[in-house]
């Protein structure tokens, strides 16, 4: 159990270890599936996947590439806006290649399904997205290419683990629900 709790964490969601079994647990995943493949382009969408992402990438035994995209739908809210905004693009090409975004979280869906969209326009061999968390109650649409959830959790603004509001509480090494003004 993590000891020390931030002030402002209402309750740990999950802790250190239980997030490692989880990376874990994807990576065991996708290794499986992209055994095959030549080159994995694994996108890590800035900020908030960053330390997520890092880990699952160590945990991959296939050929990887890594690339960053950032977009913006919350600012300094807790809900999504919905309007998706390109903040950074890829730097190469993903046609013909297999890619993997890698996600923090998915709460409305709106986000991923803008950025799958965008990126199959890129003409890529395979599109697939792999996310530590998922809010099913909060989804608005499907996105049909989440094919790595590790962990669903309930309707409560989490951070911790590269997760922010306002671009704090990212440093915290476990997951937790944030205190309501």
């Amino acid at each position: 159990m993590t000891t020390n709790t931030h002030k402002d964490i209402k309750r740990v969601l999950y802790t250190e270890e239980e997030i490692k079994k989880t990376v874990k647990n994807i990576a065991q995943g996708i290794n499986a599936d992209y055994k095959e493949t030549k080159e994995l382009v694994v996108v890590g969408i800035l900020k908030g996947s960053f330390i997520f992402m890092s880990d699952l990438v160590r945990e991959l035994s296939v050929p990887t590439t890594v690339e960053f995209m950032a977009v913006g739908s919350y600012g300094s809210s807790t809900q999504s806006s919905g309007t998706v905004k390109i903040i950074m693009d890829l730097r190469t090409s993903i046609e013909g290649k297999d890619v993997l975004i890698v996600e923090d979280i998915i709460d409305s869906g709106l986000t991923l399904k803008h950025l799958v969209e965008l990126l199959q326009t890129r003409k890529p061999r395979s599109i697939n997205i792999a996310v530590l968390l998922r809010k099913k109650e909060a989804l608005k649409v499907t996105v049909e290419n989440v094919k790595y959830v590790g962990i669903d959790i309930p309707l409560v603004f989490v951070v911790g683990y590269g997760l922010d509001y306002a671009e704090h509480y990212r440093e915290l090494p476990y997951l937790g629900e944030l205190k309501e003004d």
